[in-house]
């Protein structure tokens, strides 16, 4: 009796054991999963999911698997402290994510003290890796680098013209407007109009009536892809024959379906899309096989947490502070999106934006097209 529970104690305690030396890794993606940005939600979500997948079917990250834990912050700060503090309580120690700066900035702070490193596939606000944060990384480059690119387009392409420069007020939107409105100014065009909205507006007409009165005919807005689109159809309808530019955060093909025709012409800077990068060809193939279109931060969440992976490995173990800095002392990486290293402030080495258009594509749906 006594040697059949002295072998149950023993089995128990081997079972504990081993289950704490093959812990799984847990990553958080923090994102809008639900809500009008759903869409850059799912890119976050299938990204990461994809690459967690191929992880463990190699093996994992140092023998461990690899398991997602996701976040729905629907694109608002409040939320995204909720799923920041979620995260800590689960013992998250790595987060693929947030979507918005709006959110990534004020999460970052939960994250360093609890121990959590951040690989933000998309937010692009300087603000959020210029703070001496240990913990903030990000996969995608700045608004400072994004809006000197539309600047001196706008400068060198409509010097002429009468620009009006339209934002969100949010960190990402009115940043990004911000830095291409000082680069603009700086190559000699001042803008017409500036302007902000807000977030969820539907009705834009006060605006564009305004837009008419100084002779607008190019319009760069700093936002999102829901307010764009709506602001491309309103212009269209009302006789505004101008021309919008914008930025990363209307790299969704539901900008089309929502602007409509109206989408025809739009400017759009982005990284040159890595869907062409002949490395990625298999992934992008694997993610279209499962009906999924990879665009946008999809291939950008995946190399997000092949960074985290390979910054696992370089430190050997999973102590967070430990992988921050062998991500910076260890790179470049071989990612989907090509190789990647890391400054010391977490900002990836090499920025590069270039310009795209709206239109028509051979299957005659409206999509993206990097300018030659």
């Amino acid at each position: 009796m006594k040697k059949s529970l002295l072998s149950a104690v023993a089995l128990a305690a081997m079972v504990a054991f081993s289950g704490n030396a093959w812990a799984d890794i847990l990553i958080g993606v923090g994102g809008p999963m639900t809500g009008p940005n759903a869409a850059f939600g799912a890119q976050l979500q299938k990204g990461a999911e994809q690459a967690a997948a191929d992880l463990n079917a190699a093996g994992g990250i140092n023998g461990e698997q690899v398991k997602i834990v996701l976040g729905d912050d629907v694109s608002d700060p409040k939320q995204g402290v909720s799923v920041a503090n979620k995260f800590v309580a689960d013992g998250v120690k790595f987060v693929v994510g947030h979507f918005n700066s709006g959110v990534s900035i004020p999460t970052s702070e939960i994250y360093a003290e609890n121990g959590i490193l951040q690989i933000s596939p998309a937010s692009t606000n300087p603000t959020y890796t210029e703070r001496g944060l240990w913990n903030t990384f990000r996969t995608c480059g700045r608004d400072d680098q994004q809006g000197i690119v539309a600047g001196s387009f706008i400068a060198a392409n409509f010097k002429d013209a009468k620009v009006a420069v339209i934002h969100d007020k949010t960190p990402y939107g009115q940043g990004l407007a911000d830095e291409t409105k000082k680069a603009m100014n700086e190559a000699g065009v001042t803008e017409a109009l500036y302007e902000g909205i807000n977030t969820g507006d539907k009705d834009f007409s006060a605006l564009i009536a305004k837009m008419k009165e100084a002779g607008v005919s190019i319009v760069y807005y700093g936002g999102l892809h829901t307010e764009a689109g709506l602001i491309m159809r309103q212009m269209k309808d009302q006789g505004l024959q101008a021309t919008l530019m914008s930025g990363d955060g209307i790299v969704s093909n539901e900008l089309a379906s929502i602007a409509g025709d109206a989408v025809d012409g739009t400017l759009m800077t982005f990284a040159p899309d890595p869907r062409k990068n002949p490395a990625a060809k298999d992934l992008v193939e694997k993610f279209r096989a499962a009906g999924f279109e990879p665009e946008a931060y999809t291939l950008y969440a995946y190399a997000a947490v092949q960074v985290i992976a390979d910054g696992i490995k370089a430190a050997g173990g999973t102590d967070s502070q430990a992988v921050a800095e062998a991500i910076k002392a260890k790179g470049p990486f071989a990612t989907a999106i090509g190789e990647l290293g890391f400054d010391e402030k977490g900002d990836i080495t090499r920025p590069d934006y270039v310009m795209y258009t709206w239109k028509k594509g051979e299957d005659g749906k409206y999509s993206y097209f990097e300018n030659e």
